[in-house]
């Protein structure tokens, strides 16, 4: 289709990655691309002393700059505008997140692309036998040639290059049956590339269950259409079977699927088993990547050669050619939302996407969000349920154990100790859950109370044994073992509480013979370590896994039994209203690890408030009956996401400047209400719950209204306000809408 002609432009607006809210202007280029200028082209432009990359956003007659002033475009940097769902996805995450444009487009573009390169993807040499070649063509003395010629013959989907030189093969004996018009070589792009049946699946689907078949049937009604659902299914009850048979008539209809996974330690397993299933591209977009990497990535979808692309977070600003169906795994998990920067939610954005294409959205969990579940109540989700595991065994209760006036070995009760004893016998896996690493939260003077404390947070040092240091996890500063304490001289220092490395260190001296995995962030620094150790896992062999949350995040560990959560009490009590909700769901996943396969399983945790009446609540109802309760909480307390909230964050190493700025900023915004008379609140300022951090002092202003439009205008003037003010380029500050946490 040939491209439409486009009026010559006399000025060129362009975004370019500032934190400032506007545009810039600037003279079209002496050359323009074939195209003509248009809004999404990709320009390099001087700014100050350096030039960078931008992307034009608009075409204008006039400027508030006069004409001599204005700078010319260096050069265009594509012949085609970027794509067009990408484009419209970025005004709107830009828009929604009161962020500047030009750093939304900065921040979702690969890197290769921000720094210049062209917009396209590697392409590498595939050989294979000449379709017109003879069958047996007789190579007399020349081995080396039919061996090369025996070669290709397995792979009918051509061999690159490289796989040929690896069967000590060299590039003269391809050259020779190239010129005797045995073989062909083609350019294949990266991505892409490998040998493909014609058929859609690999490996045929497996048989659903009724409920199974009758959440696909459901889905299946709207396949050509906007339609959220939130599928709410127990750990273990088949959503990924789901998922995949949804994408089989996504596919069929030549259409592509964008799969989103909380975690980049969930990304292998699922691409290994949407590539076992499909014979299609399914590519991955993660943070792991190099630069080339994702930029294939990235190209192919926007071409539509991948058709399935499995990412975490940042792949929901994946451009799809031809998009079927957005699928949010794990939608209620806390990585879906970015902490700096643009600080965007990737499950929001799926469904604001969904609806600008057209398309199904699924968000999948056992443990829904709150937010998720609100809109699912009142009607504007469809609310699907899988309540059966494939195993048949029910989902494992939790068994409360009350903590108080006990003595416990490296954190765990005799009682639990007894039931990790058992399973072990039993030839099963233990699961022994204690979301926090090192040896210790903290080392304590036992004569005058002296606790280490980080130097530059309002924080405890965690004791860590291997190697032997205190390291602040906040901050991630670190310092050698006093050998007295600083205050009163005493060498009687004692750990306090329990980490990882002391249950792992009690765990192996109860069970001296049994393997131990350790899973944390220690542990796993290591490239591929995390993956080794669930090979090793899943091998079945009796062992015991010391985690933390990381364990409980979706991965499939047929042979636990037995769980044990060494303290459940971080949430209940905490300064978050989310707290709650976030502990409950963490619980639930971790549960859901146990009896997955053909034995039932047991949880077991322990708590020093066993009659608290969300921890009972959950323990004898399970997560549904507790979000309900929860949900009745924010509903009366006009708290999300029965309300709507904002949070100005302030920080600054100054108290004094940072303490200034959310004073004059939240002044300025109740001034601005009162005159408006718009309806929404402004609260504080008030300290952050850990109002020094990395040697910054921590304010918050937060902003909560009934309606959404009233908070996205109140948020829209506190930004113009700080834009302007010159204390504001003074202090670092951010605004966040819908904010995941008070931290």
């Amino acid at each position: 289709m040939p491209t439409p002609a486009v009026s010559p432009a006399s000025i060129l607006r362009v975004a370019l990655p500032s934190p400032l809210r506007r545009l810039f202007d600037y003279l079209p280029a002496a050359r323009a691309p074939s195209c003509g200028w248009q809004p999404g082209l990709r320009v390099r432009v001087p700014f100050g002393h350096r030039e960078v990359v931008g992307v034009v956003i608009e075409l204008a007659d006039t400027s508030e700059l006069s004409h001599d002033k204005l700078r010319a475009v260096s050069e265009a940097l594509d012949d085609t505008p970027l794509p067009a769902d990408w484009q419209w996805l970025c005004r709107f995450a830009a828009r929604y997140y009161q962020h500047s444009l030009g750093d939304t487009l900065h921040h979702a573009l690969p890197a290769r692309l921000r720094q210049g390169f062209p917009m396209a993807g590697r392409t590498h040499t595939l050989w294979r036998r000449h379709p017109g070649a003879p069958e047996a063509p007789d190579f007399g003395r020349a081995t080396r040639q039919a061996e090369l010629w025996a070669l290709l013959g397995q792979h009918p989907g051509g061999l690159p290059t490289r796989a040929i030189t690896a069967h000590g093969l060299t590039h003269d004996v391809l050259n020779r049956l190239l010129h005797k018009g045995l073989v062909e070589r083609r350019e294949v792009e990266t991505a892409t590339a490998g040998p493909a049946g014609g058929s859609l699946l690999a490996t045929p689907a497996l048989p659903l269950n009724q409920e199974q078949s009758d959440v696909l049937a459901a889905l299946h009604e709207k396949l050509a259409e906007f339609h959220p659902c939130l599928l709410e299914g127990v750990t273990g009850s088949g959503k990924t079977e789901v998922y995949l048979q949804l994408i089989e008539a996504v596919a069929a209809k030549g259409q592509q699927a964008l799969v989103l996974v909380p975690e980049i330690g969930l990304t292998p397993q699922t691409l290994a088993r949407f590539r076992q299933r499909f014979n299609v591209a399914v590519l991955a977009l993660h943070s792991a990547l190099t630069d080339a990497e994702r930029l294939d990535v990235w190209e192919a979808a926007a071409s539509g050669r991948a058709r399935i692309i499995i990412g975490t977070r940042s792949a929901i600003f994946t451009p799809l050619a031809n998009p079927g169906a957005i699928i949010v795994d794990e939608e209620h998990d806390g990585s879906y939302k970015q902490q700096d920067g643009l600080r965007y939610h990737a499950r929001d954005l799926a469904v604001a996407r969904a609806h600008y294409h057209g398309i199904p959205v699924v968000l999948g969990s056992a443990t829904p969000s709150l937010e998720s579940l609100h809109q699912a109540l009142g009607g504007h989700y469809r609310h699907l349920h899988l309540t059966r595991r494939a195993s048949r065994h029910p989902p494992a209760r939790l068994e409360l154990i009350d903590l108080r006036h006990r003595r416990r070995q490296g954190g765990l009760l005799p009682d639990a100790i007894k039931a990790v004893k058992a399973t072990l016998d039993a030839g099963k896996q233990v699961l022994v859950f204690i979301n926090r690493r090192g040896f210790a939260p903290t080392l304590a003077c036992h004569a005058c109370g002296w606790m280490a404390e980080c130097h530059q947070c309002d924080a405890r040092m965690t004791l860590h044994r291997a190697p032997p240091l205190l390291a602040c996890h906040h901050c991630d500063s670190r310092r050698g073992l006093p050998d007295a304490c600083p205050d009163c001289q005493s060498g009687d220092l004692r750990a306090l509480g329990s980490g990882t490395e002391r249950s792992e260190e009690t765990l192996q001296t109860l069970f001296p013979e049994t393997v131990i995995h350790r899973i944390d962030r220690d542990s796993t620094r290591r490239k591929d370590s995390f993956e080794q150790a669930l090979r090793e896992i899943q091998r079945g062999e009796p062992c015991l896994l010391v985690g933390t949350q990381m364990l409980a995040k979706g991965h499939h560990l047929p042979h636990v039994t037995l769980v044990v959560v060494v303290n459940a009490d971080g949430g209940l009590y905490a300064a978050d209203f989310r707290a709650m909700e976030h502990n409950a769901q963490l619980l639930e996943q971790v549960a859901g690890r146990a009896g997955r396969a053909a034995d039932p399983g047991r949880v077991l945790v322990q708590t020093l408030h066993p009659d608290d009446p969300h921890l009972t609540l959950l323990a004898e109802r399970g997560y549904g009956a507790l979000a309900r309760e929860l949900l009745q909480e924010r509903r009366l307390a006009g708290l999300p996401p029965c309300g709507f909230m904002a949070l100005l964050r302030v920080e600054s190493p100054n108290a004094q400047a940072a303490t200034a700025l959310a004073r004059n900023a939240a002044a300025a915004l109740g001034d601005w209400l009162a005159q408006t008379a718009t309806r929404a609140r402004c609260l504080g300022p008030v300290p952050a719950p850990m109002e020094r951090r990395q040697n910054r002092y921590h304010l918050h202003v937060m902003i909560s209204a009934e309606r959404r439009s009233r908070l996205h205008a109140a948020a829209s003037f506190l930004a113009r306000w700080l834009e302007a003010s010159p204390e504001a380029r003074r202090v670092r500050w951010s605004l966040d809408i819908d904010p995941q946490t008070l931290a």
